[in-house]
C-alpha cells in the first residue's frame, strides 16, 4: 500500500509534514533550554539566593533526568489513549508549573517538586515526542526533518540559558523565570494547536501510526533492538560526561576563556553537523553513518588527551561538536529502516530510555575516574574505549530484524 509519502513531494513547503517539524523544533528549543541548558542557570542563583549546596541542587536535577528516562518507556502509550497534541500540551504545561514552582521555591522539597514535574515535561515534549511526531509525516525526507527538529536543542541553548542569565542579572530570578515561561507558553500554545493539532499524525488509512503491535518484554530479546541501544547509550555516556567536563579537562592547556570558547565552537558544530547530516543522511546507511560519527569522536578524544596545543585543541572539538547532535537524529532513522512503523513508538520509548538512564551516569564515571587518577587523560581514554566499542557494535546487523513499512 503506498502511504501519503509516497504520494506528494516531501520537499515541498506546502507538504503539511513541514509544520509538524516547525512545532517540533520549538517544543526542543524551550525543553532542552530549560530543561537541560537551564541546569547551570538555576544551580547557580538558588546557591547564591538561599545558600544551597551544588550537590543538593544537582542531585535533584540528577533524579530528574532519570525519572523522565524512566517515563519515556511509556510515551508511546500516553500518546495513544489522549492523542499527541493534547499529550504535548500536558508536557508544556508540567514544564510551565516546573519553572514557575522553581521561580518560588524556597525549601528544599520545594525544589525537588519542580524538577519531578520538570521529569513529566520530558516525558511530554522529550526525544520521543519529537521523534515520533516527525518521523510520522515523512519517509524520504525523514533524516533531514527529524535533523531540523532537533537542531531545536541545540538553539535551546544558544538562546535560552543564555536569555535567563541577562534577565536575572537586570530583573532577578523570580521575575525572569516567570517572563521566560509566559514567552514559551505565548509561542509554544499556538504552534501546538495549529501545527500539531492540525497535522496530527494519521497515515495508515485511518490507523494510528503511534499503536504498537510489539511488547516491551519482546525487545528484551530482540538483538537488533540491542544493536542499536548498546551502543548509542555507550557512546552517549562517553558524550555527556566529556560534555560537563569539558571547561575542566581543556583549562589547564588554554587558560578559562579559551576553554569556554572552544565550548561555543563545539555547540556551533553540532548544529552545523546536524543540519549536515539531515542533507545526506536519507542516501545513507544509518549503522555506517553512526560508526563513523562515533569514531571521529573518540579520535576527538584521543587528540584532547595527548595534546597541549590550542590549535589542535580547538580542532578536536570542533570534530566532536560536529557529531553531538548526530547521536540523537540517527537512532530513531535505524529504528525506522528495522522495525514496523506500528512499533516505533514503543522502540523508540524504551531505547530512549535505557540511554538516558546510561548517559546520566556519564559525568559520575568521568569525574570518579578523574578523581581516583589525579588528571582526565584516564578518563579521556575510557571514553575512547567506550567509543571504539559501541562504533563496533553499531555495524552488527542481525540476519533477521522486522523491516520498516515505507
Amino acid at each position: 500500500m503506498m502511504t501519503m509519502a509516497a504520494e506528494v513531494d516531501e520537499s515541498s513547503l506546502r507538504y503539511p509534514g513541514w509544520r509538524a517539524v516547525l512545532a517540533a523544533f520549538l517544543v526542543a528549543l524551550f525543553i532542552f533550554g530549560f530543561g537541560l541548558y537551564g541546569h547551570a542557570v538555576y544551580l547557580a542563583e538558588l546557591q547564591r539566593l538561599h545558600g544551597w549546596s551544588p550537590g543538593l541542587i544537582s542531585t535533584a536535577s540528577t533524579l530528574s533526568f532519570l525519572l523522565g528516562s524512566l517515563l519515556a518507556i511509556f510515551t508511546s502509550d500516553a500518546m495513544t489513549r489522549i492523542g499527541a497534541g493534547r499529550f504535548v500540551f500536558c508536557g508544556v504545561f508540567a514544564l510551565a508549573a516546573s519553572m514557575t514552582w522553581l521561580a518560588f521555591a524556597e525549601a528544599p522539597w520545594e525544589l525537588y517538586a519542580a524538577y519531578l514535574l520538570l521529569a513529566c515535561a520530558w516525558m511530554g515534549m522529550g526525544t520521543v515526542v519529537i521523534a515520533t511526531l516527525v518521523s510520522a509525516w515523512f519517509d524520504r525526507r525523514r533524516g533531514l526533518a527529524l535533523s531540523i527538529a532537533f537542531n531545536g536543542a541545540t538553539c535551546g541553548g544558544i538562546i535560552i540559558a543564555p536569555t535567563l542569565v541577562v534577565l536575572v542579572e537586570r530583573m532577578g530570578f523570580t521575575r525572569a523565570m516567570l517572563t521566560m515561561t509566559v514567552v514559551m507558553l505565548i509561542v509554544l500554545i499556538p504552534a501546538v494547536t495549529g501545527l500539531i493539532g492540525l497535522s496530527a499524525p494519521s497515515r495508515s488509512a485511518g490507523k494510528n501510526p503511534i499503536a504498537s503491535a510489539t511488547s516491551r518484554a519482546k525487545l528484551f530479546r530482540n538483538l537488533a533492538f540491542w544493536t542499536i541501544t548498546a551502543p548509542f547509550a555507550l557512546a552517549l555516556l562517553a558524550q555527556v560526561g566529556f560534555i560537563v567536563h569539558q571547561i575542566a579537562m581543556l583549562e589547564p592547556a588554554m587558560g578559562r576563556s579559551l576553554a569556554a570558547l572552544a565550548v561555543a565552537v563545539t555547540t556551533a558544530m553540532s548544529m552545523t553537523g546536524r543540519l549536515w547530516l539531515g542533507f545526506v543522511v536519507d542516501r545513507l546507511d544509518p549503522r555506517k553513518a553512526a560508526a563513523v560519527s562515533i569514531a571521529t569522536q573518540a579520535a576527538a578524544f584521543c587528540v584532547i588527551g595527548w595534546t597541549s596545543d590550542t590549535v589542535l585543541l580547538f580542532g578536536a572539538c570542533a570534530v566532536f561538536g560536529f557529531s553531538i547532535g548526530n547521536l540523537i537524529t540517527l537512532p530513531p532513522l535505524i529504528i525506522h529502516r528495522e522495525f514496523k512503523a506500528t512499533d516505533f513508538g514503543v522502540v523508540m520509548g524504551l531505547s530512549t530510555s535505557i540511554c538516558g538512564i546510561v548517559n546520566a551516569l556519564g559525568p559520575g564515571v568521568v569525574g570518579l575516574v578523574r578523581a581516583a587518577t589525579g588528571g582526565y587523560t584516564a578518563a579521556l581514554m575510557l571514553c575512547v574505549m567506550l567509543q571504539l566499542v559501541a562504533a563496533a557494535v553499531v555495524l552488527i546487523r542481525p540476519r533477521q530484524f522486522e523491516e520498516g513499512a515505507s
